[in-house]
């Protein structure tokens, strides 16, 4: 270990120990996430980690008067970690800030068309991922998908989603250019087996969603290769079953790509 290794190694250690979350406060945020209630003690230990580190380095504030409070900070935090439980923060590089909504919101995005005409959607949405700008999501929508605290089962006739993990998602796509569902891949994934696999199963769905038991499956995900990517991600940590027994190869080179999955732990 070199001493810039050392050195980022005693930051952390500092940080963590500097700013733990308080127990009461922690426990409160992952009783409130029922898709964690299969993780290891010492999977969420390591996401407790990630939490704290989320929140030294970026910011989470409300927009229009909206009030984040600890508990909200701390649960919007521990989703978007994740995804990084063991990949790292660096998967986040290139913004500081996250904005929460009340509700569902305006996108202050703007698109120009093939013909030079500027134009903004007017249609409400739940979350918004900037380029190289914040992650914006709705607090309602956040909420909403665990039913006031429920998580939303099979009887529900709605499939699982997490808003949080959704936009992060593209953030991760968005490392290396546009969201277009090909992120950088870690050692272990060339990128003819991410694609092949990822468009096949893209396919699959925009020809079979509306059947059992793709429905299942947001289908949202049949938008393009880049929603397809992100809802999977949402499916492979809230309902990691479902995406097996559906898409098995694509849930294998999801475990290579984050490094980890709840039904087999570590992939390194």
């Amino acid at each position: 270990m070199n001493l810039y290794e050392r050195f980022a190694r005693f930051k952390t250690r500092r940080i963590l120990k500097r700013y733990a979350l308080p127990d009461a406060l922690w426990q409160e945020a992952i009783n409130s996430l029922p898709f964690l209630s299969c993780w290891t003690p010492a999977m969420l230990a390591r996401l407790r980690e990630q939490t704290v580190l989320f929140l030294c380095d970026k910011t989470i504030g409300g927009a229009q008067g909206f009030c984040v409070t600890p508990l909200i900070r701390t649960l919007v935090a521990a989703q978007a970690a994740v995804p990084i439980l063991v990949r790292g923060l660096g998967w986040y590089a290139g913004f500081k800030t996250v904005i929460l909504y009340s509700s569902d919101f305006i996108s202050p995005a703007e698109w120009e068309d093939e013909w030079g005409i500027v134009h903004q959607d007017n249609e409400p949405i739940l979350g918004e991922a900037m380029p190289a700008g914040p992650v914006i999501l709705s607090w309602q929508s956040i909420h909403n998908a665990t039913h006031a605290g429920k998580a939303l089962m099979p009887e529900d006739d709605l499939p699982p989603t997490n808003v949080v993990i959704h936009e992060f998602a593209h953030k991760i796509d968005m490392l290396n250019g546009d969201a277009d569902g090909n992120p950088p891949l870690p050692p272990g994934l060339t990128p003819q087996i991410w694609r092949d696999t990822l468009m096949e199963a893209y396919h699959d769905f925009c020809a079979h969603g509306t059947k059992a038991p793709y429905r299942a499956i947001d289908p949202y995900a049949g938008e393009s290769p880049a929603e397809f990517f992100a809802v999977l991600s949402e499916l492979f940590f809230v309902a990691p079953d479902n995406m097996q027994s559906i898409y098995p190869k694509l849930f294998d080179l999801y475990k290579t790509f984050y490094g980890f999955s709840v039904l087999g732990g570590r992939d390194q």
